[in-house]
């Protein structure tokens, strides 16, 4: 790349795109419109009507559905500090802990990790997208019968077309990706509030409740599963807000960042799962069944100008949430590991290629993989959570040197053992590996906690070795 490096910095290390912002301009608006991407997808609606089907009663739901989003809130505020505060990505800010090469770990485990839900998410926008095509092409229908890779012809157009959707928006880098997501949030919002009023028009409003199923649990009984559900929904949120750093970076300031944290995140998703409830309930009385999956709510309406604006409005969200959740964040990733040679574009087109070949669709439709999948990625991400936070709050006392993260000599104060943190890997791999015996275990009441229990582990285990004596060089550079 031909871009001038500054003085000092390593080009294995650095290019424009990981370099430290000149200008950070993002004010609260802009995080709100982060989030309300986020939450705002096929996979965030059928989680918050699945909740509601636990058997607690709505007013317990809602409390579990208040509190846990009150800790991702709390969480998230504590991940966006020191990227806000540097101005650098999360791979960038991994290098605190990691070392400047160690950070390729904790980069690529979550670049992967954004490949595989990069993929599941098109597929489920894909398929509303074939529910347009075919309300007004009826003749494509017969595509459907034949298969390539598992998917159908048809659902090839659609996901093929949704692939090149998200690209032409990525394509044209962040200042665009910014402007779609401000408006693309509350543009969902209007649609899913017209369909609810559609469909509580159609069921009567004296037939929408907030149970979408029977309560089984009452007294003491109702702890359990509201703690379960309170980590459900951190556990959901957990990969956006492990990189979040890659977007609080933009933030004007930390309070700014905080502001949008609180309206995207408490107010947002807890209004977004009532419209959702009030949806998921009215289907029972409008189609005879309970429907948690929104595209096959769609799917059914029998009027032609709600369906297609009903199936437009989950692939915005899609659109929305892939950008935020599973672009940005391996294009960041993947460049990290080669500076000089990957860039923002490259490495976010490398994990759209990807998306390809892991046939997702194969993924979606297995629900054993589905269960086991959630389970692995969250006892990947906790770790790495606990062990940034320790090291930022704990060890380094918030305190960042922004220079170093670009040396990739022993004069940088990241620089360690050849510049990987032997320290932070030794706390990494097992608390990982508890978490993966754990979900291959079957151990279920446990698995749904992977991520609590991977986050305490990594981070005492992190602030133990790093406590334990070093050498006189290692102890300057934690100093």
């Amino acid at each position: 790349m031909s871009e001038q490096i500054p003085a000092g910095y390593s080009n294995r290390l650095y290019n424009e795109d990981l370099g430290p912002l000149k200008k950070q301009d993002w004010n609260w608006y802009n995080i709100f419109a982060f989030w309300m991407s986020d939450v705002h997808s096929v996979g965030g609606y059928v989680f918050a009507g699945s909740l509601f089907a636990l058997g607690l009663s709505s007013w317990q739901v809602l409390v579990s559905l208040l509190a846990g989003i009150c800790l991702v809130n709390l969480f998230a505020n504590w991940v966006a500090k020191p990227s806000q505060q540097a101005g650098v990505p999360y791979p960038v800010i991994c290098r605190l802990a990691f070392g400047v090469w160690g950070a390729n770990i904790p980069a690529v485990i979550r670049g992967l990790i954004a490949v595989a839900w990069y993929g599941i998410q098109t597929f489920l926008a894909s398929s509303a997208l074939t529910i347009v095509l075919v309300r007004f092409f009826p003749g494509l229908e017969s595509l459907s019968h034949s298969q390539f890779a598992g998917l159908s012809y048809l659902g090839w157009m659609g996901f093929m077309t949704m692939w090149v959707l998200q690209a032409i928006v990525f394509w044209n880098g962040m200042e665009t990706i910014k402007k779609f997501i401000d408006w693309a949030g509350p543009a969902v919002y209007i649609v899913m509030a017209a369909l609810a009023v559609w469909i509580v028009m159609k069921a009567g409003p004296g037939k929408i409740t907030l149970n979408l199923g029977e309560v089984k649990y009452h007294g003491l009984a109702v702890i359990g599963p509201m703690i379960t559900a309170i980590a459900l929904v951190v556990s959901y949120f957990s990969g956006p807000m492990l990189n979040f750093g890659d977007f609080s970076r933009y933030g004007k300031s930390f309070s700014e960042v905080k502001r949008g944290n609180f309206w995207g995140l408490p107010i947002n998703f807890l209004a977004f799962s009532i419209v959702t409830v009030v949806i998921t309930s009215g289907t029972i009385p409008v189609f005879g069944q309970m429907i948690t999956d929104p595209i096959q709510v769609v799917a059914k309406i029998d009027n032609t100008t709600v369906a297609v604006l009903g199936a437009f409005t989950f692939v915005t969200a899609t659109i929305g949430i892939n950008i935020v959740a599973n672009f940005v964040s391996p294009a960041f990733d993947f460049s990290n590991c080669n500076p000089g040679k990957v860039s923002f574009r490259t490495g976010g087109f490398i994990a759209a290629i990807g998306s390809v070949f892991i046939t997702p669709w194969n993924l979606f439709n297995s629900p054993d993989v589905i269960h086991y999948t959630l389970d692995t990625l969250a006892a990947f991400i906790g770790p790495l959570f606990g062990i940034l936070l320790a090291d930022f709050y704990l060890v380094r006392e918030q305190k960042i040197e922004v220079e170093d993260l670009y040396k990739d000599g022993p004069s940088s104060a990241y620089w360690y053992d050849g510049g990987v943190n032997k320290r932070a890997v030794m706390a990494l791999v097992p608390s990982v590996a508890a978490g993966l015996l754990i979900t291959f275990a079957g151990i279920k009441s446990l698995a749904d906690f992977n991520w609590f229990i991977g986050c305490a582990l990594g981070g005492v285990a992190y602030l133990a070795l790093m406590k334990a004596p070093m050498p006189a060089r290692a102890a300057r550079q934690v100093a």
